[in-house]
């Protein structure tokens, strides 16, 4: 008989935690983001020919590959129909994740479009670092007084079909090294942090160039869920009245 007293209270409370509960992010396993740039970006090879820079306007960023300290993103048209760049880059890890995807930006030389550096998707610990060829990386670390990733090799800057298994297996397999701002080349542990640290001390917070606006992939509406829960609360109560009637 108390079960039967109890009963009701317990679905309802059910019924509670899965109206509130939070609706779980969609396609966090590929960092997939939307952003839109107000003006011209300059990004790393490989891109598609003719698209060394990006116009002003929306792109989907995409984690395609992450094995070992070496990842792989893709950078697609607003509807993902085309690939523009496979990208090269390093695991930077930092202190303290924000809630907003951060685009920062290498200080851009005078009437020329800022270059990429990093990208952080929202809540991470880690970012990111894009790798560029190694003559622009010394061009970039003395403009901007801060150290670039460079590819110690040469590597196809533009092709038809950036996509391609052969363009990735390329970018995986190239050395690459950490250029300082006096042109001094140094291994990439030396300028950022590719693992966590084994201790977490106060940092002050990285301040970006220029930040974009992002969009995160919409997750489907709880409504029909929480629906059916009502449903088998009613059901259930009326089940268990019935059941008390009987065993008056």
């Amino acid at each position: 008989m108390t079960f039967f007293r109890a009963a009701p209270a317990v679905l309802g409370m059910a019924l509670l935690g899965a109206a509130l509960s939070p609706g779980l992010k969609a396609d966090d396993y590929d960092k997939k983001t939307t952003m839109t740039f107000s003006g011209p970006v300059e990004i790393p090879p490989v891109y598609i020919t003719g698209m060394r820079v990006l116009p002003a306007g929306t792109y989907v960023f995409k984690l395609v590959n992450s094995s070992s300290n070496r990842h792989i993103v893709q950078i697609f048209n607003k509807e993902q129909t085309k690939i523009y760049a496979t990208i090269l880059a390093i695991p930077n890890y930092r202190l303290v994740p924000k809630d907003k995807t951060v685009i920062t930006f290498n200080e851009g030389v005078k009437d020329r479009p800022e270059a990429i550096r990093a990208w952080f998707y929202p809540g991470a610990n880690w970012g990111e670092e894009f790798v560029y060829p190694k003559t622009k990386a010394v061009e970039l670390a003395k403009v901007t007084k801060t150290p670039v990733l460079a590819l110690q090799a040469d590597v196809p800057v533009e092709v038809a079909k950036p996509e391609e298994a052969a363009v990735v297996a390329v970018l995986q397999q190239a050395p690459i090294v950490a250029v300082k701002p006096t042109g001094e080349v140094v291994e990439i542990a030396q300028v950022i942090q590719t693992t966590p640290p084994a201790t977490v001390a106060a940092a002050p917070a990285q301040t970006p160039v220029l930040v974009a606006e992002n969009k995160l992939p919409a997750t489907a509406s709880s409504l029909p869920l929480i629906m059916l829960c009502g449903l088998l609360a009613i059901g259930g109560a009326f089940g268990i009245r019935a059941m008390r009637k009987q065993t008056l």
